[in-house]
């Protein structure tokens, strides 16, 4: 059975984009092909449907890809962090407040700091975690 940790391991943010557009695309060309009134002598649609087991790897892959890119977005708000721009700043870029946007970075912290605890190699381990959070500071801390 295909599952989105097993995709998540095997696929790059890239990869995993090109997999997924493959398949939608087929999935769409086909869906539409098959909506339509081929007639009589008409050739068959040259995009058959997905299998299953295909239909299954696409919705894994939409979850693979809301991971990899959550964790893209946690990461780029550090650097904009580190870089000096302000709470205000980030929520504004991600189209939120800035309460809101510190608290998803701080949920963030601590899914790293969990994951670490759990697997003893990934996520942050104290250092990092405290270093994540002396560089978040608080809502009003300029960067």
């Amino acid at each position: 059975m295909v599952t989105p940790d097993d995709l998540e391991k095997r696929f790059t943010l890239l990869t995993a984009v090109g997999r997924y557009d493959t398949l939608r695309t087929r999935d769409a060309l086909a869906s539409a092909a098959a909506q339509e009134d081929l007639g009589p002598g008409m050739p068959e649609p040259d995009a058959p449907p997905l299998t299953e087991q295909e239909a299954l790897e696409l919705l894994a892959l939409g979850e693979v890809l809301v991971r990899k890119a959550a964790y893209g977005r946690q990461l780029a708000v550090r650097s904009a962090r580190a870089a000096g721009a302000s709470w205000a700043q980030i929520g504004a870029a991600l189209g939120t407040t800035k309460q809101a946007a510190w608290e998803a970075h701080g949920r963030w912290i601590d899914d790293q700091a969990e994951q670490y605890r759990r697997s003893g190699y990934e996520g942050f381990d104290a250092h990092d975690t405290a270093a994540a959070r002396a560089l978040a500071g608080d809502p009003e801390t300029p960067a």
